[in-house]
């Protein structure tokens, strides 16, 4: 009988909570401390009654019994399609603040499997407490950890930060030309000039944001969410928005993250959340990175001396200062603290990472997991930071981004297709002991991730913790 399945991945960090998962007819609990799950179930059309084709698949978060939160959406048996929903895309997904607790979740709507994809429906679910204070909790201002070099910690982060929102590239395209935008996204974004040949000029400019909407949103929740949720290291690619497009559009000629070509956050607005976080968390610190990868020439980047005035303006009267990269290697987090410096921001720094544009084309991370596992085998050493990304990019696979964007439906993100794969099988990679191999040496560690959750943020702390300790 016709059927869609729809795979579920879980990870809880406390203790008395229980996710439920259901279909009409079937469910499936867990409540697994520090474990990645995934499940199965399937909407099947011999389990709904006569002349119904259409289920719901609904989780619910309970904590000692309480429910917490609901979140479900109906799928139709016959065609597999999302039809009503609290999930029926990235914006209805944000973080949930729920008593002491965040549960982060995300769903992927899936087609019919083409170029490889997931064919049955994908959604993830983490339950972890509020991370807003975790360097306090794991190094408490006069405990002994506290005089350990800053650099041997090991910090979650949020990858692609500013790619949180689409509000500056709707109004980036807002007044571009069919030329403009075919000649700055189809250079931009990989495999995107195949999108171009297959439709007409006049589909171009409809089809647009929902091309930035798959291959280049990164992340879901607010910046002050990430931040709750225990992030703690941002790389950012700040530079004014490229010309061709910013001569006609109706954005200040500011700084902003630039993936390629397209922009997200404004420099200025990372810094003024970041500031704020710290003001109001007085023992944690956070690292910004500045780095220009990818960034066209078109792009005009910021010299030193403009980087400077922006955050001079954020911190003005503000009782904290800045560090810098001899800070973040040579000084103790007890220093850091004493002296304020709960701001470092680098630019440039030599860092290693596991990403290999080879291995990190993936829909199952397998190349991910080997690419890893070979990396821990002579662990990197003498670079002041380690990045450990999780993130795959499927973007870099020309026919999935093609079905994403021209083949499935348009919200579709490839990101989000692999988003709970992956982690259920880097994550609990760099928990073990290959993790701990890879942050025995070196400088700072960092954790990246796509959709930052809490289990990312969990296996970085509890590195952290580990290497501190």
């Amino acid at each position: 009988m016709p059927s869609k399945g729809v795979k579920f991945f879980t990870y809880v960090a406390v203790n008395g909570v229980e996710i439920e998962f259901t279909v009409p007819k079937q469910s499936v609990k867990r409540s697994n401390q520090h474990e990645f799950t995934s499940d199965h179930l399937e909407v099947e059309s011999s389990r709904l009654g006569a002349f119904k084709v259409t289920g719901r698949f609904e989780f619910i978060v309970r904590r000692d019994g309480r429910e917490l939160t609901k979140q479900w959406v109906d799928v139709n048996s016959l065609t597999g399609k999302l039809e009503k929903g609290t999930m029926l895309n990235m914006d209805q997904t944000p973080s949930i603040f729920v008593e002491d607790l965040i549960v982060a979740y995300g769903f992927y709507d899936a087609g019919p499997g083409l170029a490889q994809l997931p064919k049955q429906h994908l959604c993830y679910v983490t339950v972890t407490r509020s991370y807003e204070s975790w360097m306090r909790d794991v190094i408490p201002p006069n405990d002994d950890k506290s005089n350990r070099p800053f650099h041997r910690m090991v910090l979650p982060s949020a990858h692609d930060i500013g790619m949180n929102t689409m509000e500056t590239s709707l109004s980036l395209l807002k007044n571009a030309g069919t030329g403009i935008i075919k000649e700055v996204l189809g250079r931009s974004l990989p495999n995107v000039f195949d999108i171009f040949n297959k439709i007409g000029d006049g589909a171009i400019n409809r089809i647009a944001p929902d091309i930035i909407r798959a291959l280049a949103v990164t992340q879901k929740d607010n910046l002050d969410t990430i931040l709750k949720l225990g992030a703690r290291y941002f790389e950012f690619r700040p530079a004014k928005c490229h010309r061709q497009m910013q001569r006609v559009s109706p954005l200040e000629d500011t700084w902003y993250f630039q993936h390629g070509a397209i922009p997200g956050m404004p420099y200025k607005q990372l810094l003024t959340g970041v500031v704020r976080f710290l003001q109001d968390h007085s023992d944690e610190i956070i690292v910004v990175h500045n780095r220009w990868d990818g960034v066209p020439g078109d792009c005009p980047r910021p010299n030193d001396d403009e980087l400077r005035e922006v955050l001079n303006d954020v911190l003005r009267d503000k009782d904290i200062q800045v560090g810098n990269q001899d800070d973040m290697m040579g000084k103790s987090i007890r220093d850091l603290r004493n002296e304020k410096k709960r701001l470092i921001v680098v630019q440039n720094v030599n860092q290693v990472s596991n990403y290999d544009d080879a291995a990190n084309a993936t829909l199952t991370g397998d190349s991910m997991v080997a690419k890893l596992n070979d990396m821990a085998q002579n662990p990197p050493q003498g670079h002041p930071i380690t990045l450990l990304q999780c993130q795959a990019t499927s973007t870099n696979i020309r026919d999935v981004v093609i079905a994403s964007v021209l083949d499935v439906d348009v919200s579709t993100s490839p990101i989000l297709a692999t988003k709970p794969v992956c982690d259920g099988k880097i994550l609990p990679l760099l928990r073990g002991d290959t993790g701990k191999r890879l942050m025995r040496d070196g400088g700072l560690g960092v954790v990246l991730n796509d959709f930052f959750d809490g289990a990312t943020a969990d296996v970085a702390i509890n590195l952290c913790r580990d290497r501190l300790g």
